[in-house]
């Protein structure tokens, strides 16, 4: 006579407590991923940016068979692409930048769970 064997078996006491466990979302996937002082450094890179834009624009002439040295001016060569570099360093940093946790909230977090 042939075993039957049950591949399906549902867990039972500890097992069933852990297998609900890790089908919980992790804690950081918890709650807006952006707070406060992100958007506001955002903002801040997007000023930077558009300042850096506006320092590199200009330059051109009106005729177009004419050359004009303003082009090669030290603000679009050198200036503005520093500002842009800023810029840009300072969006990368609101996007990874990840306040400091107190532990009162860490508590009343993990609390809630």
């Amino acid at each position: 006579m042939a075993k039957t064997v049950t591949v399906n078996k549902k867990p039972i006491g500890k097992q069933a407590k852990k297998a609900v466990n890790q089908k919980q979302q992790p804690q950081w996937a918890l709650g807006m991923p952006f707070k406060k002082i992100n958007y506001i450094l955002m903002v801040a890179g997007i000023i930077i940016l558009f300042i850096g834009y506006y320092l590199l624009s200009g330059g051109g002439t009106d005729d177009p068979a004419g050359f004009s040295e303003a082009i090669f001016d030290t603000r679009r060569l050198y200036v503005a692409p520093i500002v842009l570099v800023i810029g840009f360093l300072v969006e990368l940093f609101a996007i990874m930048y990840r306040p400091k946790v107190k532990a009162e909230e860490e508590t009343t977090s993990t609390d809630n769970q």
